[in-house]
């Protein structure tokens, strides 16, 4: 079984990216991985050149930033970086800059792997979300934050990136998908107020208009992290490779766990969810079998 694993990433270092942290998560289940650089403004290309394993192949890109409506760009990058992949793979992982694996998942998804690998029904395998809030002790669990997501997929005619690269389709279809156990923590939202905000104001710029951004994002000097709606403490491990950049992370964020604001629409499909682990209206850009 041959696994093929890639990434895209820009301007990792200016944004504070785990995108290091991220491939190497991932290097454990992979026999390859590509990583597609593109045309940053600082040092993201020598920051990933740092990792030194012979699996690694750096492709380098220059991005059309004309493809600002729904994060058009950022599929089309995934999409360059597929390209790139040995065609003889059985899997192809795939990790964003900001997401990682838990090394106590591996297991898990190599036997999902083996398992499903000469099932043509099975398209993907799915994982389950962490998304880090503010510190790495909080995590945000509302309806609002996506549960599980496509990150394994077939290396099969027809599949592409989706949208804003947060999925898969194949020749515009859901995939046909197998749960899995494991998780990816996303720590895209683990950031200092002050560089939050300057990450929220250029990267919705991939999705939105000058009006839009001057509307909704503004141009305050800091994120404010007091807007979210519930959070939940974290009790659990990071992985290892996070360690050093936890131990390193000193931001005095006032957060507390539970309910901040919600409407009594949301606070009541929150409590149906947690009694039952059903989420009501759920959008799934996949298809379980």
């Amino acid at each position: 079984m041959k696994v093929s694993g890639f990434t895209i990433v820009r301007n990792a270092v200016k944004f504070d990216y785990p995108v290091k942290e991220a491939i190497l998560s991932a290097l454990p289940l992979c026999d390859e991985f590509i990583i597609a650089v593109g045309n940053s403004e600082d040092n993201t290309l020598e920051l990933v050149k740092t990792i030194a394993d012979p699996r690694i192949k750096i492709v380098e890109s220059t991005w059309d930033d004309s493809l600002r409506k729904g994060g058009m760009v950022l599929a089309a990058e995934t999409d360059k970086a597929m390209k790139n992949l040995s065609a003889d793979a059985d899997w192809l992982l795939y990790i964003q800059a900001d997401e990682v694996i838990p090394e106590d998942n591996y297991d898990e998804l190599r036997r999902q792997m083996l398992l499903w690998k000469d099932d043509a029904n099975v398209e993907g395998l799915l994982f389950n979300y962490r998304h880090f809030y503010g510190t790495y002790d909080f995590v945000a669990s509302s309806r609002k934050w996506y549960r599980r997501e496509v990150r394994i997929i077939k290396n099969i005619e027809g599949i592409h990136s989706w949208r804003d690269a947060q999925g898969f389709r194949r020749n515009g279809k859901h995939l046909q998908v197998k749960p899995t156990s494991a998780f990816i923590h996303h720590y895209g939202w683990v950031k200092p107020p002050e560089l939050q905000q300057t990450k929220q104001q250029h990267f919705h710029r991939l999705w939105h208009s000058d009006e839009w951004m001057k509307k909704n994002i503004g141009d305050a000097d800091s994120y404010d992290y007091s807007g979210i709606d519930i959070l939940e403490r974290f009790n659990g491990k990071h992985p290892v490779v996070m360690q050093e950049r936890i131990r390193n992370y000193h931001c005095d964020i006032p957060l507390k766990e539970g309910v901040k604001q919600m409407s009594i629409k949301n606070a009541f499909l929150y409590l149906i969810e947690k009694l039952t682990g059903i989420r009501l209206w759920e959008y799934k850009n996949y298809r379980k079998i």
